[in-house]
């Protein structure tokens, strides 16, 4: 038998090591796709290769149905017990009692911060997303077993949707799923409707998508700039 095709990653240790764990962590749940961990040494990576092709309506809602497994296979706390990284930058996954805590404390307020010292998140912009950390609120669900980082380019399309390049902790699920809706995934509609019949949704959850974005949009300030430091803004007073 011919040795599968392999997509080599390289970068610091830590980071892979990130990486390699939470796509295991993802797999063991038996739920969605998730590219093969085939080696994983020091700064060297390798993943199974994936063919990606656009998706159909059905394999977008059979992704839905699939995700939402994967959420109910849950986690221990909301956290993880290896270091956090999203891309390149580390990020703290200490648990935490609840999710609001741990999403503000360990996702929001650092990138908040580190966006306001490079210039990319004015005062009056800081203070109107730390005014929507302090009302807050969040369906009291268990700890859901999310990707952490499921924008649409995060998800390959062969045959079956297949996740790679996860940030993935125990988190509430609705932040996976508003991940997907702000950059646009294809046929989201579907994926979104299958998931929430398979597996229903809080009541009110399309409010609350904001809030849940807060964080991708302050890390892609903290890379990009200030135009997603304007963004986050605007997403924090809805």
């Amino acid at each position: 038998m011919a040795a599968p095709e392999r997509f080599v990653k390289r970068a610091p240790p830590a980071q892979l090591a990130a990486e390699a764990n939470g796509l295991r962590w993802l797999a063991a749940a038996e739920a969605v796709a998730v590219v093969e961990v085939l080696d994983l040494r020091d700064d060297r990576l390798e993943l199974a290769f994936v063919e990606s092709r656009g998706p159909s309506t059905s394999q977008a809602e059979a992704f839905g149905r699939d995700l939402a497994d994967l959420h109910a296979a849950g986690a221990p706390s909301f956290g993880a017990p290896w270091p956090g990284f999203i891309g390149p930058l580390p990020m703290a996954n200490d648990p935490a009692d609840s999710f609001v805590e741990f999403y503000v404390d360990r996702r929001v307020l650092p990138f908040l911060a580190a966006a306001r010292d490079r210039g990319a998140v004015s005062a009056e912009q800081a203070a109107v997303i730390e005014a929507a950390c302090r009302r807050a609120e969040a369906p009291a669900e268990p700890p859901s077993r999310i990707h952490g980082d499921l924008w649409h380019g995060n998800v390959l399309w062969p045959d079956r949707a297949c996740l790679i390049d996860p940030a993935a902790h125990g988190g509430h699920r609705e932040t996976d799923l508003a991940m997907l809706a702000l950059f646009g995934a294809p046929h989201l509609d579907r994926i979104l409707a299958a998931y929430d019949e398979h597996r229903p949704l809080s009541p009110g959850w399309p409010e609350r998508v904001g809030f849940h974005q807060l964080h991708p949009l302050l890390v892609h300030a903290v890379v990009f700039g200030a135009p997603y430091g304007a963004r986050a803004a605007a997403a924090a007073r809805h």
